[in-house]
């Protein structure tokens, strides 16, 4: 028996794409000018889940990147990768796992790389997001969640890039 609970449990993506994108360099082209700047550089992260038709589901990692000389915008981009995955044959517990952690590494080098694409065609040097470890960031998440029931203390360290 617990071979074909194994044998029935799948996972098939059925499609990647951009669902929204964005690029902004509001202080062009005054940003290319004058002495070298040392931009400070923001990420956040974020991934929603939303159940789409039968073992469907419609995954979106929402990555935005904001530089800053000072307090001027250098550029801003906000992109939001989706994917639709047929998850079947696991438990309640198993698909938060793997929409909270599968998923968002699925989609993530295909998000890196059009933000990667929409900066360096903004005019600006080559930027490379480094990996990012979901893993980490779904546990974090998951021990945050069960934290605030237990108690209004949270010692644990910022997640968010």
């Amino acid at each position: 028996m617990a071979e074909n609970d194994t044998d029935s449990k799948q996972i098939i993506i059925q499609k990647l794409y951009v669902k929204d994108a964005s690029f902004e360099s509001p202080n062009s082209p005054n940003v290319f000018k004058g002495a070298e700047w040392k931009p400070k550089t923001d990420l956040n992260l974020s991934s929603t889940h939303v159940p789409f038709e039968d073992d469907a589901h419609e995954v979106i990692l929402t990555v935005t990147v904001e530089a800053k000389d000072e307090e001027n915008v250098i550029f801003l981009v906000e992109l939001k990768q989706a994917g639709l995955f047929q998850i079947s044959g696991y438990n309640e517990e198993e698909l938060e796992a793997i929409v909270g952690i599968f998923c968002p590494n699925t989609l993530f080098p295909y998000a890196r790389e059009s933000i990667a694409n929409m900066i360096t065609k903004g005019g600006f040097p080559e930027f490379i997001l480094q990996p990012i470890n979901f893993d980490a960031l779904y546990n974090e998440s998951k021990r945050r969640a069960s934290g605030d029931q237990d108690t209004d203390e949270d010692t644990s360290p910022e997640t968010t890039h």
